[in-house]
């Protein structure tokens, strides 16, 4: 192995293992800031010895030995000036143990603790979803930024402040157990969703999608809904990523390009995903108290956005979508989350349902959000419907200046072929 192939298989694996190392090794030192340098420390080590030696045969579990070594050296050398660490014992060798009795845990899953440890209640629910993306989904703060629909430098400064806040307080970076749980599901909830969206429809670089934090996200709902078998959103959330994943094969040609869901070959689906989804979404409404009724506002916002992903799962052509239940479900969940995004969806769902005067009457009503001025998908629906109605000059516009706008460069692509599709 060459020293650039080395370089390049730390890397991966690095990226792969990051959140783990620093969910493993914040339970030992209860430090944030500490675990992220001891896992820098790890990738140092790796780069300083892999190249001569070659990639152990399991690399995840290298970087865990190295960091932990590091982690009890650190605690050694602190013991003495830390009334902590002073009751841990006199003897070094009595470290060790008490240091693996803080990696128990009843999730079982490094970096799903991480993520309950990450969203701690003294944070706003902002900063605990802006903070653990970072550190878990491994996101670049411009990536998070478009997530929230804000500006980089907010999104960096809301990071640097939660961790301070963190610090300030003093508290021990530990997970949480049992009812002390409730107060940060919300927070963890939406820490898997961005994962996965960011997975399923990537927000800048060259591939549209990003399948490894698809299956990242889906792994984490799987986990979290054992642990947390009787909460429905949990049931809800991971039943809309599974109907959602059911797509990730038809989403893309052969040539990585977009492939918009009416052209999509849905003999591509994942069909078992889908019969787990459904699943799901019937367990999450009955969790909820309204089975089957989520269509009128019961249940909360992912099982009634697992019920709009399941019309589109249910509709085996194009044109047997039901856009009038979709419709019916967006008006649900603008009551129970309203946010710009969910009106822009709300109108193009409408649009569909009741054509596209009706549509683009409700995207006027949005248009003036300061949030969407600068939101590819906005633009791009506007396109869409502005097409559909027969307005192809100011269709072409509206496409691209979504393409202006899009930091993905197969949706960029995308857009600039449906703009040139409105014709000259």
């Amino acid at each position: 192995m060459t020293a650039t192939e080395a370089h390049q298989a730390i890397e991966s694996v690095f990226r792969i293992e990051r959140a783990r190392l620093i969910g493993g090794i914040a339970r030992m030192v209860h430090d944030l800031a500490l675990a992220e340098d001891l896992a820098q420390d790890a990738l140092v080590a790796a780069l300083d010895r892999w190249p001569g030696s070659g990639v152990p045969h399991n690399p995840g579990a290298w970087l865990m030995a190295v960091a932990k070594r590091r982690a009890i050296d650190r605690l050694r050398h602190q013991k003495m000036r830390s009334r902590r660490l002073a009751e841990i014992g006199h003897e070094p060798a009595e470290l060790v143990p008490e240091v693996e009795a803080a990696l128990d845990d009843d999730l079982g899953d490094e970096v799903l603790a991480l993520i309950f440890a990450a969203c701690h209640p003294v944070l706003a629910p902002e900063a605990q979803v802006a903070l653990t993306l970072r550190l878990v989904g491994g996101l670049s703060t411009a990536e998070i930024a478009r997530a929230f629909l804000t500006r980089e430098t907010t999104i960096a400064q809301r990071i640097v402040r939660a961790k301070q806040a963190l610090r300030r307080a003093c508290l021990r970076f530990e997970v949480p157990r049992g009812l002390d749980r409730a107060p940060r599901l919300s927070s963890v909830l939406a820490v898997i969703y961005l994962i996965f969206n960011e997975g399923y429809a990537a927000t800048a670089g060259p591939d549209l999608i990003r399948p490894a934090l698809c299956a990242e996200a889906l792994r984490l709902g799987r986990i979290l809904a054992q642990a947390l078998p009787d909460e429905a959103e949990v049931a809800g959330l991971l039943a809309l990523m599974e109907l959602q994943a059911s797509r990730l094969r038809a989403r893309t040609d052969a040539h990585g390009a977009a492939v918009p869901l009416p052209e999509q070959n849905r003999a591509q689906w994942d069909w078992l995903l889908i019969r787990r989804g459904l699943a799901g979404l019937a367990r999450a409404e009955a969790l909820g108290g309204a089975p089957g009724d989520c269509a009128r506002g019961a249940g909360g916002p992912y099982a009634l956005q697992a019920a709009l992903a399941a019309c589109h799962a249910n509709a085996r052509r194009p044109e047997a979508t039901d856009w009038h239940r979709i419709a019916a479900l967006y008006d649900a969940l603008r009551a129970v989350q309203p946010s710009p995004v969910v009106d822009l969806n709300r109108a193009v769902a409408h649009g569909m349902a009741f054509g596209a005067a009706t549509g683009l009457s409700l995207l006027a009503e949005v248009e003036a959000e300061a949030l969407l001025r600068h939101y590819a998908p906005f633009h791009a629906a506007k396109g869409d419907l502005l097409a559909r109605a027969g307005h192809r000059d100011m269709a072409r516009a509206a496409f691209v200046q979504a393409a202006t706008l899009s930091h993905n460069e197969r949706e960029r692509a995308f857009l600039l072929a449906r703009a040139a599709a409105c014709g000259p």
